[in-house]
């Protein structure tokens, strides 16, 4: 599967000629929806969706069953929860999870999903809830508000994927991001840093 990284937590996937885009948010770039075929969305979050954006693409978005997402009802929308096994853009998927990471007592407290592709890349939204099931590729959240270095590091070792790439990173200035890539790099074997717009 070729996977290209943009902007915070967007992610594009290409298959056998289709394309299945994950959380393609406000700070995401616009280009990484271009021939998409389906979108999935780990939760209400505009860092990890952009409504305006999805308005215009006419293919399936797939997000958790319970978001608070009013704006999207024009859209193919399908709700899903966490167990459930579907196809999108051709590509079975499983959701993953239930619940966004607080930050301080409780808040906030969303639904948020991640997203098993093809039984090899996981994408966790923002949580550090765990596959379920050994996976090829993790894409680990790198920083946010609700996040520890020390969890995400524990997070990518524990789950054990060949190939680590970091997601959820748009915050970080160049000193903070060389400062991470390092501690992962020392700490999570198969890590690899992705620029927005490198593919792997």
């Amino acid at each position: 599967m070729r996977i290209t990284k943009y902007t915070h937590s967007c992610v594009r996937l290409e298959q056998h000629g289709r394309v299945l885009v994950v959380d393609p948010g406000t700070w995401s770039e616009p280009r990484a929806l271009a021939g998409a075929d389906a979108v999935l969305v780990s939760h209400e979050h505009a860092d990890h969706i952009d409504v305006l954006r999805l308005a215009g693409l006419g293919v399936p978005v797939f997000v958790p069953e319970g978001a608070v997402l009013p704006d999207l009802a024009p859209l193919p929308v399908t709700r899903v929860r966490p167990g459930q096994r579907f196809t999108a853009a051709g590509i079975d998927v499983t959701a993953v999870g239930g619940r966004h990471a607080t930050i301080h007592g409780g808040q906030p407290d969303c639904v948020n999903l991640g997203y098993l592709v093809d039984d090899s890349v996981y994408h966790p939204g923002d949580s550090l809830h765990p596959p379920g099931q050994p996976v090829r590729t993790l894409l680990v959240p790198a920083q946010a508000s609700w996040l520890k270095l020390t969890e995400a590091i524990d997070f990518a070792t524990t789950v054990g994927a060949a190939e680590v790439f970091p997601i959820h990173d748009a915050q970080l200035n160049e000193r903070g991001l060389s400062s991470v890539n390092g501690w992962f790099g020392a700490n999570v074997p198969g890590y690899r840093y992705l620029a927005p717009g490198e593919t792997a």
